[in-house]
């Protein structure tokens, strides 16, 4: 038995199952420092990239010492965005999977108030929130933390770049004093020490430096004019054709300006920037995630909170002032044992930045010719799935079952065909491959699923 396995720790046969049954093979280097602290109930501070392996870690730490019987919120996890805290959430629901009767629930703007209040009001053992939607529960007595066991600032970096010190420091202090505080960060600017300093007990340090990763993302800079950029993104495109790709913007207009350049040039594109509803941007992130678009095109802060597996590559159409930003846009490629690639535009007055991510890289960077790449796409870069949106969700009993069987069965759907299947509370969103989403559409419409009709779109 080696000290990577998860058998090596203290914890519950069914968290052990469900291990074993995900097939997680050993501990990531984070999973493997971080556990052990975690477990002995000590408060930690660790730094280490998105994509390390960070939410098994708090989220197995966090599980472990649950008592299923008393339906108090016992653990709590503070997101920087809705749709990191989703994610987080459904991470801990499927760890959770093998134990009993456990109830976890999000707690973030953009939805309904009454509806949360009525899921608190009913019990429940874990919370992922964010700090601004947390706090309003707690001024409005929906939500009480007096008997909290173990508090996690998830991507604490991130919470205080947007502001939310004095959010999570009100929150903090409606918990008990004798609570466990974990704090995770991919980097640790001047704020996360003071944060530390105050809200945390003697904290045990585990830092993952960027050194283990073991798939090196592959970079190429190219120096275009700035009236080139958009056009190059599509030659970026035409050339290595990544799906699927993200590509980062600067400002929310240049973010509109290419999604529409590349849509009416055969991509499927969607855009994803601060100024739009929640629920759209919701719905955007639902179809990147299940392959029904091909290449996202976002700004920092809205991508913040992105997980998504097996990006293909990352393109900067504009270069980030800050090379850590950098980093950690372009950390989003190459994921779970896939080589990554991020290609990088440089206009003139951004030749500054390049220098500073060469200085962090501390080699020369590997600038390549925009004229020796194709001008155009030889043929469409569809996505290879669509999506149907169900109006019935977890409000209404429909599991993720239900659906595949009705794809399956009534639909005559071969399997092979069904991609992800996401369900919230009031709709299922459900990736079919391309060429056999028009008949599942009209197949579905004409049955019914769990006994009932529902009505149903393509996305």
């Amino acid at each position: 038995m080696t000290t990577s396995a998860f058998s090596s720790l203290p914890l519950p046969p069914s968290l052990l199952a469900t291990i074993d049954r995900l097939g997680y093979q050993s501990m990531t280097p984070v999973q493997s420092a971080a556990l052990p602290i975690i477990l002995a109930g000590q408060d930690l501070i660790a730094r280490s990239r998105t994509g390390s392996g960070k939410t098994a870690a708090f989220g197995i730490g966090l599980l472990a010492p649950l008592n299923p019987a008393f339906f108090g919120c016992q653990a709590l996890v503070l997101s920087p965005t809705r749709e990191l805290a989703g994610q987080t959430a459904t991470a801990l629901r499927t760890l959770a999977g093998g134990i009993p009767n456990i109830k976890i629930i999000t707690l973030c703007g953009g939805t309904p108030f009454g509806p949360q209040a009525a899921s608190l009001e009913q019990g429940v053992h874990v919370i992922v929130g964010t700090p601004g939607r947390v706090k309003d529960h707690l001024e409005r007595g929906t939500l009480s933390l007096d008997k909290l066991n173990c508090l996690v600032l998830d991507e604490a970096d991130r919470m205080l770049d947007m502001g939310f010190i004095d959010s999570i420091s009100e929150i903090i202090q409606a918990t008990p004093e004798r609570r466990q505080t974990l704090l995770f960060s991919a980097t640790y600017p001047p704020g996360i020490e003071q944060l530390a300093g105050r809200f945390l007990r003697e904290p045990q340090q585990v830092v993952i430096e960027d050194v283990e990763v073991r798939n090196p993302i592959r970079q190429r800079f190219y120096e275009v004019s700035a009236e080139e950029r958009l056009p190059a993104v599509l030659r970026l495109l035409a050339d290595e054709r990544p799906q699927p790709c993200i590509v980062f913007c600067h400002t929310r207009q240049q973010c509109q300006q290419l999604q529409q350049l590349l849509s009416s040039n055969g991509v499927s594109a969607q855009a994803l920037h601060g100024d739009m509803e929640q629920r759209e941007r919701d719905q955007v992130l639902a179809l990147f995630a299940n392959q029904s678009c091909s290449v996202l095109v976002a700004t920092d802060v809205a991508a913040r909170g992105i997980d998504v597996e097996g990006v293909a590559a990352v393109i900067n159409a504009e270069l980030s002032p800050d090379p850590a930003v950098h980093t950690h846009r372009i950390g989003r490629s190459g994921r779970a044992g896939q080589p990554g690639l991020a290609l990088s535009l440089v206009a003139p007055a951004e030749q500054g930045r390049a220098r500073s991510i060469e200085q962090k890289l501390g080699e020369p960077l590997p600038w390549c010719e925009l004229d020796q790449l194709p001008e155009r796409l030889d043929k469409p870069l569809l996505a290879p799935m669509r999506t149907l949106a169900i109006a019935g969700g977890r409000k209404d009993k429909v599991r993720p079952g239900d659906l595949l069987g009705a794809l399956t069965g009534d639909a005559g759907l071969p399997g092979d065909a069904i991609g992800k299947i996401s369900i919230s509370d009031f709709q299922a969103l459900v990736a079919v491959r391309w060429e056999l989403a028009n008949t599942a559409l009209e197949r579905l419409e004409e049955g019914k699923i769990k006994g009932r009709r529902f009505k149903i779109r393509l996305l």
